[in-house]
């Protein structure tokens, strides 16, 4: 049974055994230090990490992939999935687990980050995310204040998830190969919350202050702050110069 790529869905099929086996392995060692026994995989396309994944001891095991052609290739070529799929959009499904589950997967790279604010927005169930990306993005996703790739997603996610880079993915390891280097990330949940006035309140800060980051904070927040609020030094600074707490203990002086 054959299948056809979509370019409209972002497909890059992992063909690679020796990248597959090093995601199982970052897996395993997750599953190891959590606990962990439910897992889903968003985008198991031609299952080239699927067959690794199915047959893993005491796992509760679902995939979700949007493309009813691959749904039907998989469970044809992989009878253990049947009844482990949900044929939709992660961005559009509730959590598929009501406790702590790891999610893991090649994600289709036009929809990468949003499946990030899916995973943040599933915090509270997700300790562990394993995913490939775009190595630019998966850089952005790691990246330390100072950097010039630091900035919304950055702070987003690492307000809740320390971000571990993996490893990177040459564009040889996949068909078709795409135009750009692929980089495998961990994020794993902090235990401790960050102390912000409200998510929303921090959520907007971050947000403004990067919507125009070649401006000093003082110009580029003005809106959010009283003016006197607004003489302290540190808003001498550029958006990409703050650390994630001061982000945070910035929310609590917003007006």
């Amino acid at each position: 049974m054959q299948y056809t790529l979509k370019k409209s869905l972002g497909q890059h099929f992992l063909k690679d055994e020796n990248v597959c086996r090093k995601i199982v392995e970052a897996l395993q060692q997750s599953i190891a230090s959590t606990n962990i026994h439910q897992l889903i995989e968003v985008g198991p396309g031609g299952g080239a990490l699927t067959k690794h994944l199915l047959p893993l001891e005491d796992i509760s095991f679902k995939a979700v992939e949007l493309d009813t052609e691959k749904v039907d290739f998989l469970q044809h070529t992989y009878p253990a999935i049947k009844d482990k799929i949900i044929n939709q959009s992660i961005l559009d499904i509730e959590a598929p687990f009501d406790s702590n589950f790891i999610v893991i997967g090649n994600f289709p790279y036009n929809i990468s980050s949003q499946i990030l604010f899916k995973v943040l927005d599933w915090r509270n169930l997700v300790p562990v995310c394993i995913g490939m990306f775009q190595k630019e993005v998966a850089q952005r996703v790691a990246a330390k204040p100072g950097s010039k790739v630091y900035g919304i997603i950055s702070i987003l996610i690492q307000a809740y998830y320390s971000v571990e880079y993996l490893f990177d993915v040459p564009p040889g390891s996949f068909n078709p190969p795409p135009k750009v280097m692929s980089g495998v990330i961990r994020l794993k949940r902090k235990d401790e919350n960050l102390n912000i006035k409200s998510e929303k309140y921090f959520f907007t800060l971050v947000k403004t202050a990067f919507n125009q980051r070649r401006k000093t904070l003082r110009n580029a927040v003005k809106s959010l702050f009283e003016a006197t609020v607004l003489q302290d030094d540190i808003f001498n600074k550029r958006a990409e110069q703050l650390t994630i707490e001061e982000f945070a203990t910035l929310t609590f002086k917003m007006r």
